[in-house]
């Protein structure tokens, strides 16, 4: 039978390339073509979109797969006998099974979620609050999404534990030394960002894990701005909790996973009661709940993103994440080097290896007009806090704006931008 969402060869790549796990002969314009809003034009110029740390934009295999998931698929999952049943159900458990091996884990220690927040809070409220008590730290850092701080506070607040936090050093990358020195025995929970959706700073959290694992401290990563632009092995990161978002990395809003040790997963109550999660309900008290991952499960899912998010992991396997990543570095290189030559621009964190996430300013222009006037230039970036409060107070500005690449951007595209932000200093001169 064939299902919504199934692999396809992709026409950028050449046949001896197979996965893209190996060769770099990927035809990135016609990469590029597979994204149909990207030919669209904003304010009557075509349009530059680079905001990709905010969504990423969804290929027409995507596409298509929740088009077709609608017109001849279309039904709920695990619960009908029936033909359609049976066809949403493989769909729905082939996309958890696609994003397992994209990430070198067992299918059956994944939970599907609507996004990282709501992975964040399912570890804050089925793990640390019945856990923490007054006394216990949970380690955070400076760079976190407020989805990596504000579940944690709410956690302190009800349970009596502490917050501490790893500051930064001044190119943006994280204070390791401190970090080492407040992993006391009271820390019973590390969170982290694999990647920093502000500075595009790269966290070691391999190391940032083992370190935390040999004292006893859970460790919880953000992946939400790693897994779209590099290879992620959750396996050899050595975590206990790696939550995931699926629209920054191709598919559809409202989809995402937590994985967890199967220990944690065993042990962890239900964060939601309803349908599905359960074996057998009692008005007695008496329920007994399904195993992981299902538990944590409740409700009808979003079938249909999710076949789009397998849809989506099918499309980034076969273009091979190793050149994802290879080629928005070289597309990172080349808006550094522009950004030398514009007058009074700042650029907010310059750690080396960064991921493909430039926030930046220019003297005496606020972030929203300057975001406003490039909008009417047809190019598309963030201006604001970016969900990170604490981490523009410490860069001492109250907004910024962020140019996110994708390996779907062009070198002409960042031309065009540097032209754009050269015309708008001009017009506000």
């Amino acid at each position: 039978m064939s299902v919504p969402g199934e692999a396809r060869p992709h026409p950028g790549l050449p046949p001896q390339s197979g996965n893209g796990a190996s060769g770099s002969g990927v035809d990135w314009n016609r990469v590029r073509g597979d994204f149909p809003l990207l030919a669209r034009e904003v304010h009557g110029k075509p349009l530059v979109y680079l905001d990709s740390a905010n969504t990423g934009q969804k290929p027409a295999a995507v596409i298509e797969a929740v088009d077709t998931f609608y017109r001849r698929h279309n039904a709920n999952v695990s619960r009908a006998v029936h033909q359609l049943g049976s066809e949403a159900t493989e769909a729905y458990e082939g996309a958890r099974a696609k994003l397992a091996r994209f990430l070198n884990v067992r299918a059956d220690d994944l939970v599907l979620t609507s996004g990282t927040t709501f992975a964040i809070n399912l570890v804050a409220y089925s793990w640390a609050l019945p856990r923490l008590e007054a006394g216990d730290v949970i380690l955070l850092t400076r760079m976190e999404h407020h989805a990596n701080i504000v579940p944690w506070q709410l956690v302190a607040q009800r349970t009596g534990a502490r917050i501490d936090v790893v500051e930064l050093l001044p190119d943006g990358r994280l204070d390791l030394d401190m970090l080492r020195a407040k992993m006391t025995g009271a820390v019973k929970l590390l969170a982290v960002g694999h990647v920093s959706n502000v500075l595009g700073t790269v966290n070691p959290v391999a190391d940032i894990c083992r370190e935390a694992r040999k004292r006893g401290i859970v460790t919880v990563v953000d992946g939400s701005q790693a897994l779209p632009h590099r290879p992620v092995d959750v396996a050899a990161i050595g975590c206990d909790f790696y939550a995931l978002t699926g629209h920054k990395m191709c598919a559809p809003t409202g989809t995402g996973a937590l994985w967890a040790r199967r220990e944690h997963l065993e042990a962890m109550p239900p964060f939601i009661g309803g349908g599905e999660m359960i074996r057998e309900v009692r008005l007695d008290g008496g329920t007994v709940f399904n195993d992981p991952p299902r538990k944590f499960e409740a409700g009808t899912p979003n079938i249909a993103g999710f076949v789009g998010l397998g849809a989506a992991v099918d499309y980034l396997s076969t273009l091979g994440m190793e050149h994802v990543e290879a080629r928005e570095q070289a597309l990172l290189a080349h808006l550094d080097e522009e950004f030398a030559k514009v007058d009074g621009l700042r650029v907010f964190g310059t750690a080396p290896g960064k991921a493909a996430v430039v926030s930046f300013a220019i003297d005496g222009v606020h972030s929203h007009d300057l975001a406003t006037l490039l909008d009417l230039e047809g190019v598309a970036v963030r201006s604001g806090q970016h969900c990170a409060h604490p981490l523009l107070e410490w860069l001492g500005v109250t907004a910024t704006c962020r140019a996110s690449l994708a390996f779907y951007n062009t070198h002409d595209e960042i031309d065009a931008f540097i032209a754009a932000l050269h015309k708008v200093r001009r017009l506000l001169a």
